[in-house]
């Protein structure tokens, strides 16, 4: 069901303040920012081998990341896994019990398809599924 790790989310107060470790101290290529709406959030892609950091800003105090600053303070905030067909992947982790917060894909960054596993399905990882947009990279 599941491709790779497409990236890995990291919850931060602010982009400008947590690029330039990863830009410049780690040395990873950065591939620019977008604001995704319906996250409520800023993201910087930052690009290692074949896999993706998205640092996540908040831009507005009901995003829930920044209620997981609130509560946990800058930090992984979820682990993203590439799928073919979202739709057959949210049908059978439904079938095996497992708890959507997304039952229904929405779009992500890139023009991606997402949907949000329940932590409490996944021993409290905050899990996605994305499926690619077609002019994603």
């Amino acid at each position: 069901m599941l491709s790779k790790i497409n990236h890995i989310g990291v919850a931060v107060t602010s982009l400008e303040e947590a690029l330039p470790f990863y830009r410049d101290s780690l040395g990873m290529t950065f591939s620019g920012t977008e604001e995704v709406p319906s996250q409520l959030v800023r993201v910087a892609f930052l690009s290692v081998g074949e896999s993706k950091i998205e640092l996540l800003e908040p831009t507005s105090p009901e995003s829930p990341v920044a209620k997981f600053l609130e509560k946990n303070g800058p930090g992984v905030h979820h682990v993203a896994y590439g799928v073919e067909d979202i739709e057959a992947a949210i049908a059978s982790l439904v079938a095996k019990g497992t708890r959507m917060i997304d039952a229904v894909p929405r779009n992500g960054a890139h023009g991606a398809r997402i949907a949000f596993i329940h932590p409490k399905s996944s021993g409290g990882v905050l899990t996605e599924l994305c499926e690619a947009g077609h002019h994603s990279h």
